[in-house]
């Protein structure tokens, strides 16, 4: 009862709202029934109550709270590593050389801050089917709980995971049940990476710790639990800003590869190969928030629209926001928010990328995740588009019991063990999916998006000087 007290405190002034949606949906008011049962839309009500209506908490204790770790029980392997950090500090600095090759020309150098090169934590991911949902985490060593969880993986497949958490929030402990569904799908193993944090640590401290992950499972060091993993069996995935940090990897990657960059990496030079595929699930690929679905499609979302919080929610000041110095952004410096290593909307190229899935809801992010795929997909890049009509963000992981949920995570597995058993079979597919019927309606992924190259520029430089009016003590929620 005493576990159960603060949510029962927390809940309490939402009774109102839920019996006000309960009988809108019941008789037929509300415009979501159609799309929707009661359950879903009493907890998109709420989660969007709490993010949107709720007086805003600082940034430190809301990060705190997301940072709690629940415990580990039931049917997960769950073995916890750190990465060393390599003995040279060349991956660091090719990564700047990157982040300088793909500004536009004239654009001042710098205007970051170089992060240091910093052991990286990580969790391996795997399904315990002798467990029960009851059952403990075994107290055994970290060693002998991978060696345990090796023991079941039947698949090559290796997931490089990603959370989301709009590079603020989260945690791998907080996204356990999605790669514990995705290790049971595959037959596989997920690799969750914890990536450092902002406002502490803003871009790129999380796509330097990204790559040294990516690196770590390329070319692992002497004494690591596995051995080295082929890149052929590596696929990229995450949710939200998991899902950006995906995909400006994936940028990383092409444009080290386009400078036949090779990385000395603890004695050795290496190649930089590209993985077997990326799958990402409601990916933030524009962090100016700036895209016409941040306000049409509201309805539907529990995120924010730019149209309640034209210039960003605000936050009350504490001891980790406002930075200081101060910056507007949470995540990156005004000079670089239309960097696409931090927005990929608006990459110029993703000629050369592995297969890549991209599904989305009829959310906020909707218009950049369609913009994405369609220029990757007339790029010649092999893209499966999947949209859940009517579903909000992450729509799966945070209605894990749906119909269209558990199609979207079987949906999301097949296409990894696909790009990593059966490459050559992946082609170019546009699919938009019924969310009680599950009726499938194909699309035409060259014509996902109406949104030309010129407007999306024009569109984030104007959302970068609106925010960038705002207080220091401010930042853009996602």
């Amino acid at each position: 009862m005493e576990a159960g007290l603060p949510l029962f405190k927390a809940m309490l002034p939402k009774v109102p709202l839920m019996g006000k949606t309960a009988i809108s949906h019941t008789l037929g008011f509300s415009e979501h029934s159609k799309h929707w049962d009661l359950r879903t839309e009493l907890i998109i009500s709420i989660l969007r109550s709490f993010i949107v209506d709720s007086p805003p908490e600082p940034v430190s204790k809301t990060q705190k709270l997301s940072l709690r770790d629940p415990g580990i029980k039931g049917r997960i392997w769950v073995s916890k590593v750190t990465m060393p950090r390599p003995e040279e500090d060349d991956i660091r600095q090719a990564l700047f050389k990157v982040i300088e090759a793909m500004k536009e020309p004239g654009e001042a150098p710098g205007g970051y801050t170089e992060p240091e090169l910093l052991p990286v934590q990580a969790e391996w991911t795997g399904y315990r089917a002798g467990a029960t949902k009851q059952s403990a985490e075994l107290k055994i060593p970290e060693e002998q709980k991978y060696t345990e969880m090796m023991k079941e993986v039947t698949s090559p497949t290796t997931i490089l995971y990603f959370h989301g958490g709009a590079y603020y929030l989260m945690d791998p402990a907080s996204h356990r049940p999605t790669t514990k569904k995705l290790a049971r799908l595959t037959k596989g193993r997920c690799f969750s990476v914890r990536y450092r944090l902002a406002p502490q640590n803003p871009f790129p401290a999380a796509l330097l710790d990204a790559l040294v992950s990516y690196f770590t499972l390329l070319y692992p060091p002497p004494g690591s639990l596995y051995s080295p993993v082929s890149p052929n069996h590596i696929v990229f995935a995450g949710d939200s800003a998991g899902g950006n940090l995906s995909l400006v990897l994936l940028q990383t990657i092409l444009q080290l590869r386009h400078l036949n960059q090779k990385i000395h990496w603890n004695g050795a030079e290496r190649e930089v190969p590209l993985p077997a595929g990326i799958a990402v699930s409601s990916p933030w690929g524009d962090i100016t928030h700036s895209s016409p679905s941040c306000d049409n499609n509201r309805t539907y979302d529990y995120l924010p629209a730019r149209s309640v919080h034209p210039t960003g929610m605000e936050f009350p000041p504490c001891k980790i926001w406002p930075t200081s110095p101060p910056r507007k952004n949470l995540y990156a410096e005004d000079a670089l928010l239309c960097h696409p290593l931090v927005s990929p909307l608006i990459a110029k190229s993703w000629e050369g990328s592995p297969p890549m899935w991209i599904q989305t809801g009829q959310e906020l992010l909707t218009d950049e995740d369609k913009y994405i795929a369609q220029r990757a997909a007339a790029q010649g890049v092999k893209v499966v588009f999947e949209e859940y009509e009517a579903m909000p963000h992450c729509f799966a992981m945070v209605l894990e019991k749906l119909a269209a949920s558990k199609k979207c995570f079987s949906n999301w597995a097949g296409f990894v063990s696909q790009v990593v058993e059966r490459p050559e079979s992946v082609e170019t597919k546009g699919t938009l999916i019924k969310p009680r019927s599950l009726q499938e309606v194909m699309v035409d992924v060259g014509a996902l998006s109406d949104m030309k190259e010129s407007e999306v520029r024009e569109r984030m430089k104007e959302r970068v000087v609106s925010m960038s009016m705002k207080q220091p003590d401010s930042l853009s929620k996602l």
